[in-house]
């Protein structure tokens, strides 16, 4: 079953504790929301099942749509209704990252910058010391346990988010954590620069191609993509085109393998997961093909995700744009 308590916690980063060589290392983070109450972030930086070392991405300027719905969440902890549109977090879903980028790192090591808590320190103590500074933890909420102190910051009661990475794809006993739209990952906004940062991690051992109802694994799942392995990319789109509605959206494809594609059976998606046939037929080798779009996908302007699903329904591609991107009208993004 899915997390019980999915959401994201608005706070301000006060404190942080590295943990040592264990069976389960986190780095803990000491958070406060506006109306005082304390919580401790555990984030995972080892797995208990092998390989060890988790994955990572850190966006330093990240440019989403999610960023929108999240600067109008209050401070404290914000419970996430499933499914998308909102600011949940889907790693595959929401096309917020491509995993090919990610890369390993150990928990702890010897020296400077040579491990997974050093990368968070770069980034969570620059937040410690910036009062304006603000996270937005996404996981699933324990607490609060009344007379239960905190076990690493001492504070009472007892009070947290864990789960602080991709949900879903997970084997052997962690399969049960499974959902969609309930991934885990860290956002740090920084007001006066102005930018947001993304961390986001996950377990090697985790899949990449998962139901869209359970999160489970796919039969034949596959392992985790590598750079430009995508048969065919979203290369460009027409998301804001001139004059009034109803107006012509396009989105072009490009087959960058060195065979044809049968696009039979191909179907694009929005942010909100309405579909579009993609024109039957094969799709040359280095050939481009722009998709005239039909309702009810819609790209909107205020920015929005593409994702291209073949003939077997698995993601191929995915995108996403923001509300910058798509405001210059009759201009075509280039992704």
């Amino acid at each position: 079953m899915p997390l019980k308590s999915y959401g994201v916690l608005v706070a301000r980063a006060t404190g942080v504790r590295r943990e040592g060589a264990s069976d389960t290392p986190h780095y803990q983070i000491h958070l406060t929301d506006d109306g005082g109450t304390h919580y401790r972030a555990a984030v995972n930086v080892r797995s208990q099942e092998e390989p060890s070392e988790l994955l990572y991405l850190v966006e330093d300027d990240l440019r989403h749509p999610l960023t929108g719905p999240l600067g109008d969440l209050g401070s404290g902890w914000n419970t996430l209704p499933a499914g998308p549109g909102g600011a949940n977090l889907d790693y595959i879903r929401g096309n917020l990252l491509d995993p090919a980028r990610m890369r390993t790192l150990p928990p702890d090591a010897e020296g400077p910058d040579n491990d997974l808590a050093d990368l968070l320190d770069h980034y969570v103590r620059r937040a410690v010391a910036d009062p304006d500074a603000r996270l937005y933890v996404f996981g699933e909420r324990w607490g609060p346990e009344p007379g239960v102190k905190d076990k690493v910051f001492g504070f009472l009661p007892g009070n947290g988010v864990h789960d602080i990475h991709m949900n879903q794809g997970n084997s052997g006993r962690f399969r049960g954590d499974d959902g969609v739209w309930q991934d885990g990952g860290l956002l740090i906004r920084f007001p006066g620069e102005p930018r947001w940062v993304g961390i986001f991690l996950a377990f090697q051992s985790q899949a990449w191609h998962t139901d869209d109802i359970t999160g489970h694994a796919l039969e034949d799942a596959g392992p985790r993509p590598g750079a430009g392995e995508e048969r065919v990319r979203i290369v460009a789109a027409l998301a804001n085109p001139p004059g009034p509605a109803p107006e012509t959206e396009t989105v072009t494809l490009l087959n960058a393998s060195p065979v044809p594609v049968d696009l039979a059976g191909w179907t694009l998606l929005d942010r909100l997961k309405n579909g579009c046939a993609v024109p039957a037929g094969p799709l040359p080798a280095g050939a481009a093909l722009a998709v005239t779009l039909a309702a009810p996908l819609q790209l909107g302007n205020r920015g929005g995700a593409i994702t291209l699903l073949d003939a077997d329904g698995r993601k191929v591609h995915g995108v996403s744009y923001t509300a910058e991107q798509a405001g210059r009208e009759g201009w075509t993004i280039v992704f």
